[in-house]
């Protein structure tokens, strides 16, 4: 049979991966099941069957054996499926390899634990948890980020700046951001979104799929722009009459268009 001459084999598209964090505070499996016990109250639905980081950057420098094929089952007890591993030290990089999950980041070598510091408020991507004391394992977002505030579940507003590594998902909702979104940093809508200051990092729009999302910037200085999974880099510069323009960035078929956004008469 001929295949259609317009039919890909394989196509590569923007996605986009909520995963929820846990973040080991200690490694012993029997102190991790109490603790998610009591997180989750024995609610099978908890969780559900979602992706997971495993932070091991709270860990004690030395002295933590971890099984990671226990880890892992551990958390797929609690339908949480991990997938990649974050703030691994050089020691553990091969072995989390060699138990076929990712390195989340870079590798670095762990320093001395210093003393514990307030948490920061952090954007939840998952259903949120309350803890009330440090817990052994604290399920929280996939990146720190700003604090937000969200509205009628439809509109997620961000007033603080969006700085390297941190990301912001707004699920189900569009995203208003007033500060700058600097390079490195990553936000994340299934609506449109709109950001009141210079877009310096990735934005992604219609993240769930919706084609008619849309962008906008005071300033387009973005690394990529992506509307229901299209994307757009810029290694070779902005079109002339965009760079650092107000600019909105529509989707018109499979080609990611960048307008000018022009102030009423």
């Amino acid at each position: 049979m001929s295949k259609s001459p317009s039919r890909k084999p394989i196509e590569i598209k923007i996605s986009t991966v909520v995963a929820v964090s846990a973040i080991l505070r200690d490694a012993n499996l029997a102190v991790l099941d109490a603790a998610m016990q009591e997180m989750t109250g024995g609610n099978a639905d908890f969780f559900d069957d979602e992706f997971a980081v495993i932070d091991v950057g709270s860990l004690e420098p030395a002295g933590q054996v971890i099984d990671w094929p226990a880890i892992t089952a551990l958390l797929k007890s609690y339908r949480l499926n991990a997938v990649a591993v974050r703030n691994a030290t050089p020691e553990m990089a091969s072995e989390v390899l060699a138990h076929g999950l990712s390195l989340d980041g870079s590798v670095k070598e762990r320093a001395a634990a210093a003393p514990s510091t307030p948490q920061q408020a952090e954007i939840e991507l998952a259903p949120p948890v309350a803890v009330a004391e440090p817990e052994p394992v604290v399920v929280q977002t996939a990146a720190p980020a700003p604090a937000a505030t969200q509205f009628a579940a439809n509109t997620m507003i961000v007033d603080t700046p969006v700085r390297a590594g941190q990301r912001i998902y707004a699920r189900g909702a569009d995203l208003i951001i007033t500060a700058a979104v600097n390079n490195g940093a990553e936000v994340i809508a299934d609506g449109s979104i709109h950001i009141y200051a210079p877009l310096r990092g990735r934005a992604l729009a219609g993240a769930s799929g919706n084609t008619e999302a849309r962008i906008f910037t005071l300033s387009m200085e973005a690394e990529l722009v992506s509307i229901a999974g299209m994307y757009r880099t810029f290694e070779n510069g902005f079109p002339q009459d965009r760079a650092q323009q107000a600019t909105q960035v529509r989707l018109v078929g499979d080609r990611i268009d960048m307008l000018p956004i022009k102030a009423a008469a």
